[in-house]
């Protein structure tokens, strides 16, 4: 029966797509080291590194920072059913499909979702927030994404939490497509609850979702007054595992995806937040002017885009599908199509983490421009290779962080 399939052998590729981010070979190094058990002493010191270094990068003091086992979406749910009971509040910023996400959830919690709903490609206005607690008070929390990974949109949160003070409701924040990307500061922007994805900006494989809790957010879980509807995220039990002071056992905890993320967190703090965040604009920048010399155009407003995740609108000539069939399988590299209202009609580029290069972005937009030629959509072999290196050579331009 074994001879029937051979060795594990994937296939090279340039993982430039929403996620999964390319992986460091230290990373995947350290994925390899020899298994520890969950409760092993040696083992509980390496999840108290993981829980200072995300506390540097999630830019908190809070003592509940941890990693949940699952992908992203499974840091949402767990903040999601955690703070919501039956009969809550819960005001969402709706600008694409990861907003509409957390709606569903907060209704199969039993609570009342107050959507607010935007135009794709534009952010949740400050104003419409305020308006919104005011009208539906008292509201248990407000709910945005940081980084709309489908539409490419960068959310201002600046002002979001000085008004959820204001009215006592908890401010919730998606941060999936930005933690290690983009500035994330949850103690100095109000945060009380924040959760991320390893595979995207830290460049770690999927599997882990960071989240840190504010202590406003923790007493309202100890408050609550119903079960939370899910046992394996029930963060009340899941923190008596972090904590050092317990360790008690609820599940077995994925050791070596947590040893790839230790190592991925040290990769990060070893470059530095800032210069982390000034690659990834220089990226951004020389990508953006590559690919509208190849007319693809921005989706997201101006002033609101993502320096992580890049969503463009195809010409009318561009055909989705074909174009990113011919990118894997003649060049090896992946980028994804549109969600929503936007399949068919929009590419979404990552650079994130480790795929955010030079090299990187020079090596698709050449690609592309091949592409483009032999179907006559561009006449003129360069015109993206050199509108991207003029970015690189005049770097000395301020860049966007």
């Amino acid at each position: 029966m074994a001879e029937r399939f051979g060795e594990l052998a994937p296939p090279a590729r340039l993982l430039l797509g929403p996620g999964p981010s390319m992986v460091h070979p230290r990373v995947l190094r350290a994925m390899a080291s020899r298994l520890l058990g969950h409760l092993d002493p040696a083992f509980l010191r390496l999840m108290d590194e993981i829980q200072e270094m995300l506390r540097d990068v999630f830019r908190t003091g809070n003592q509940f920072t941890i990693a949940v086992s699952g992908t992203g979406s499974a840091g949402m749910e767990a903040v999601l059913v955690n703070l919501t009971e039956p009969g809550d509040r819960v005001i969402i910023g709706i600008n694409g499909v990861f907003g509409a996400r957390m709606a569903t959830i907060v209704e199969r919690c039993g609570g009342r979702p107050i959507r607010l709903e935007t135009p794709w490609g534009r952010i949740v206005e400050a104003d419409a927030v305020q308006q919104a607690l005011t009208r539906f008070y008292p509201v248990k929390a407000v709910a945005l994404v940081h980084a709309e990974t489908s539409t490419g949109v960068r959310q201002p949160l600046e002002q979001i939490g000085p008004l959820c003070q204001q009215h006592s409701a908890l401010f919730i924040v998606d941060a999936v497509t930005s933690l290690g990307g983009i500035p994330v500061e949850v103690d100095g922007w109000g945060i009380d609850a924040c959760y991320s994805g390893t595979q995207k900006c830290l460049s770690c494989p999927p599997g882990l979702a960071p989240l840190t809790l504010s202590d406003r957010a923790v007493e309202a879980i100890r408050r609550r007054t119903t079960p939370c509807q899910s046992w394996y995220l029930d963060l009340s039990l899941v923190a008596d595992y972090w904590a050092e002071s317990k360790r008690a056992y609820h599940h077995t905890a994925p050791i070596s995806m947590l040893y790839a993320l230790r190592e991925a967190l040290r990769l990060v703090l070893s470059e530095g937040l800032q210069a982390r965040f000034e690659r990834h604009g220089l990226n951004s920048i020389a990508l953006m002017a590559g690919l509208g010399a190849l007319g693809l155009t921005p989706f997201a407003e101006e002033g609101h885009r993502l320096t992580t995740l890049h969503c463009v609108t195809l010409p009318v000539q561009v055909q989705d599908a074909p174009v990113r069939a011919e990118l894997l399988q003649e060049f090896g590299i992946e980028i994804g199509g549109g969600l929503g209202v936007l399949h068919g009609k929009a590419w979404r580029i990552g650079l994130m983490g480790e795929s955010s290069t030079q090299a990187n972005v020079l090596t698709l937009l050449g690609a592309l421009e091949k592409i483009f030629l032999r179907h006559r959509w561009i006449t003129q072999p360069g015109i993206a290779l050199q509108a991207a290196s003029r970015t690189y050579f005049g770097h000395g331009q301020q860049v966007p962080v």
